[in-house]
Parts: structure tokens; C-alpha cells; sequence
């Protein structure tokens, strides 16, 4: 029992999550007991490193969706498209449920303006902060990699796809051996700044209650999934999801779509759909299809907004979830990943400064796992569904 204890805590201090959380503790201590001049420095890196988030996020978005859009290939036809409509209109639908959700409670559960109210108590401003301009926007990666992607597969461009497969790994050792290591660190500034100016304690308040209602939103939109998925499978709802169960504790645990595929796949054919439609439609939907991550970053971005004293902007958000979900697909298998790939979106979109989305990325950080269990466990109702529709065909 020991051997097992020591491995459980091991695996909490070495995970992304454990990481965050010890980032955070320490992050309290520094604001609370160190000097001035020790905030401002740590403020320096941690305006750089958000700098740097927003020059790579264009190479995320151009190196990993343009080579995704060549692999799904000209195969599988109508059953691709069909697909791949359910999984982003399941995508809209938790990002539409979740505004709802924040637009009638937020504005009444939240101390509106609390956070732009304690921002001029106390400041630290960094003693320097390296200027990294990105390349090009967002939406121009986002064109650019379908422009290219469309390209590799009508013109079947081996040379082409070899040189994105290329830069997909670039852009992935990247985000695991410098992003990710650093992100912990970041956090930590953020946190330690929030202590020493007064303001940890308003932003804290809110956050428990951001968090609260990500979690019911997401609970939500996997009854309704699978509600969909009963009526038109014939199957029952709740032994489906139950069923379930393993790969939504899976994803809780790892954060990663691409690590609990495999419980993902295996628990659907426990619900009963054919191999065939398992092992096309899983994969897939592991790319495509992210509702939990979207309704997530909605409601904790909502938060932030009214926290900031601002208005939730039906137009904006339309605009928001829109873009999201199809750059969303740059992120899966990245802990984390839809939330780094938002930051220049949420800037530009909803006008969000890089110091308060810092604030987003520790929150949502902090219960990564969420998101991604949602996502993976809606992916079984979109089999079932397909399966009741092609299994047979």
C-alpha cells in the first residue's frame, strides 16, 4: 500500500495539474512576503512568456490544422461529412447552453467590476518586457492552413504533407519541452502578482464560482448528448453514459485526448457500436468534436468579463465560439492546448488584455481534465448516433 501511496503522490507532483496547483501555493507565498522589486522582476518573465504565447499560437493553429485537414483524405465521403456536421453542431450547442447559462447567472453571481476596482490599489509594473510580434493573426493562420490543407488533398502533395508533418512535430516538441515546463511558472507570477496587489482574494471568490458552474454546464450538455443519442439509437441513455464512465475519469486524469483514446474505444463497443464505425468515428471526434472545451472556455471566459466590470456581447460571442471551434482542433492531445490556442482569439475577439487572460489560463489550468472528459465522452454519443444511421451500410 505504501509503494502505491508514493506513486499517487508521485504521479500528482509530475502531472501539469500538480504542477499548477504547487505553482499557485508558492505563487501566494511570493506575493505575500516578498519585496517590491521581487514582482516586478518575476513580472518581466511574465509578460514575456505571454508575449511569446501570442507569436507561437499562429504556428499551433497553421502547423497542426493544415496537416489534420490532409489526413481525413478524400475516403470515407458521405460518412466523414456526416460526422463531422454532428460534432461541430454539438460543439455550437455546448458553447450556445453555456452562454445562456453565464448570460442569466453571471451578472447576479459575480461582483461585477471587482477586478478592474482592485487593479489600481497596488502595481507592480515589470521592469521590461520583450516585444514578440507575431507573424501573422490568427485568422490568417486559420486561412492559410485551409488554404494549404484543401490543397493536400485535392492535388495529393506528398512533399507538401511530408513538410507540415514536419512542422506539426516542430510546433508539438515545442508546446511539450518549452511551453508547457514554463506554464507553471507563468502561472505563478500571475498568481503572486494578483497576492501582493490585494486582489487574489476578489479574482479567488469568482473563481470557485466560474469553476462551479463550468462543471454543471459540462454535466449538462453530456445529459442532453446522450438523451439525442438514446432517442435516435433506441438505446438507454443512462446505461450508455454510465458505460462511459471509465473514459470520463480517464480524460478527468490525463487532460489528453489523444492518451485516453484507447479507454474511449473500448467503452464504446461496450455500448454496443460496430468496430468499424468505433475506430472511424473516436479518432475523429477526438480532433473535431469539443464541446467541454468549449463550453468551458465560454463560461470562464464570461467570468473574467464581468469580473473585469464588462458587458457578455451576444455578437462577440457568436464570433468567439465560431472561430473556436474550428481552431479548437489545434489543441487535442496538448494539456491545455484550447485554452493556449484561444489567447491571441480572446484578445482580439472578446478584448481581453494578456495580464487578465493570464487569469483565464490559471483557472481553466486548474481543471483541464474537465473539458476533456466531456469531450471524449460526447464522442460515444456521436457513435451511437452514426451507428444507428451507417453502422449497417
Amino acid at each position: 500500500m505504501s509503494g502505491r501511496l508514493k506513486a499517487c503522490f508521485a504521479s500528482v507532483f509530475t502531472s501539469i495539474v500538480g504542477r499548477l496547483f504547487i505553482a499557485m501555493a508558492v505563487g501566494v507565498v511570493i506575493g505575500r512576503f516578498a519585496p517590491g522589486w521581487t514582482i516586478r522582476a518575476i513580472n518581466s518573465f511574465g509578460g514575456t512568456f505571454a508575449q511569446f504565447i501570442k507569436f507561437f499560437v499562429p504556428f499551433i493553429v497553421l502547423g497542426l490544422v493544415a496537416p489534420a485537414i490532409a489526413e481525413t483524405g478524400k475516403g470515407a465521403g458521405r460518412l466523414l461529412l456526416v460526422t463531422m456536421g454532428i460534432a461541430y453542431a454539438s460543439t455550437l450547442f455546448s458553447g450556445a447552453l453555456a452562454f445562456g447559462v453565464v448570460k442569466g447567472l453571471f451578472p447576479s453571481m459575480l461582483a461585477s467590476g471587482s477586478l478592474a476596482e482592485m487593479s489600481a490599489v497596488r502595481t507592480f509594473p515589470a521592469y521590461f518586457v520583450l516585444q514578440i510580434p507575431p507573424l501573422m493573426g490568427i485568422t490568417t493562420a486559420l486561412a492559410t492552413a485551409f488554404i494549404f490543407g484543401l490543397a493536400m488533398v485535392a492535388l495529393d502533395l506528398p512533399s507538401l504533407k511530408q513538410t507540415f508533418d514536419e512542422m506539426r512535430s516542430a510546433v508539438a516538441i515545442t508546446i511539450t519541452r518549452a511551453l508547457m515546463p514554463l506554464l507553471p511558472f507563468y502561472i505563478l507570477t500571475v498568481i503572486a502578482d494578483l497576492t501582493a496587489s490585494n486582489k487574489l482574494a476578489v479574482v479567488g471568490g469568482g473563481c470557485v464560482t466560474i469553476m462551479v458552474t463550468a462543471l454543471g454546464v459540462t454535466t449538462a450538455v453530456l445529459l442532453v448528448q446522450y438523451a439525442v443519442a438514446g432517442v435516435v439509437a433506441r438505446r438507454n441513455p443512462f446505461r450508455a453514459l454510465w458505460n462511459m464512465v471509465p473514459a470520463y475519469l480517464t480524460g478527468w486524469g490525463c487532460c489528453s485526448s489523444a492518451a485516453t483514446l484507447p479507454v474511449t474505444l473500448r467503452q464504446t463497443r461496450k455500448n454496443g457500436v460496430s468496430d468499424k464505425i468505433t475506430d472511424f468515428v473516436i479518432p475523429l471526434c477526438s480532433n473535431v468534436h469539443l464541446a467541454g472545451s468549449m463550453a468551458n472556455m465560454v463560461v470562464y471566459t464570461a467570468g473574467f468579463v464581468v469580473l473585469g466590470g464588462g458587458q457578455i456581447e451576444v455578437g462577440a460571442y457568436v464570433e468567439f465560439m465560431l472561430m473556436l471551434s474550428v481552431i479548437a482542433v489545434a489543441s487535442p492531445g496538448i494539456p491545455g492546448g484550447v485554452v493556449l490556442t484561444s489567447a491571441t482569439l480572446a484578445e482580439t475577439v472578446l478584448g481581453f488584455s494578456p495580464e487578465r487572460y493570464a487569469l483565464v489560463i490559471a483557472t481553466y489550468m486548474a481543471l483541464d481534465g474537465m473539458g476533456t472528459a466531456c469531450n471524449l465522452t460526447g464522442d460515444g454519443a456521436i457513435a451511437l448516433i452514426v451507428d444507428r444511421f451507417a453502422g449497417k451500410r
